[in-house]
């Protein structure tokens, strides 16, 4: 198929409102009998209930949410397993291996099953037992400091 090739949709005209018994659509013009809808002018926004006490604000608001709170990609201990031996674990390298999904956003590392090889790894946070375990098998656990900090709240959000 080619742009000449083309033709426009048929066009479906218009209704007229208003012209008489016979059209169908006449005396109200398909606005029903009396009220607020039925007037010329009528202006009001979707979510008037006509001075009843609106749903937004009879609904119980409960909770809240931060701006600043950290969102932590988390990796297990025993997922570190994929990594050679004596190898520098950061979190290009996870995103790299599949293990969390963005290398700029924070990295948690939890302390879940075993680490049987030494690796110095590079993370945002650890968890204790993640620390000892990495430590166990006789690696480094090391935060890594962000360049902008401000960078990390704002892919949060």
């Amino acid at each position: 198929m080619h742009i000449g090739e083309l033709i426009a949709p048929p066009r479906k005209n218009r209704k007229r409102v208003g012209r008489g018994p016979g059209s169908g659509n006449g005396k109200t013009s398909g606005r029903g009998m009396n009220g607020q809808k039925s007037r010329s002018g009528n202006k009001y926004r979707p979510w008037f209930e006509g001075g009843q006490m609106p749903l937004q604000r009879r609904i119980p608001k409960r909770g809240f949410k931060s701006l600043n709170k950290k969102v932590f990609q988390l990796v297990n201990v025993s997922s570190l397993d994929k990594f050679e031996d004596g190898q520098t674990v950061d979190p290009a390298a996870l995103a790299q291996k599949g293990l969390i999904k963005k290398s700029d956003r924070p990295v948690k590392i939890l302390g879940f099953g075993e680490l049987s090889k030494r690796l110095v790894v590079q993370a945002d946070a650890f968890s204790g037992s993640a620390k000892e375990k990495i430590a166990q098998a006789g690696g480094e656990a090391n935060r890594r400091v962000l360049e902008n900090p401000s960078a990390a709240g704002a892919a949060n959000s």
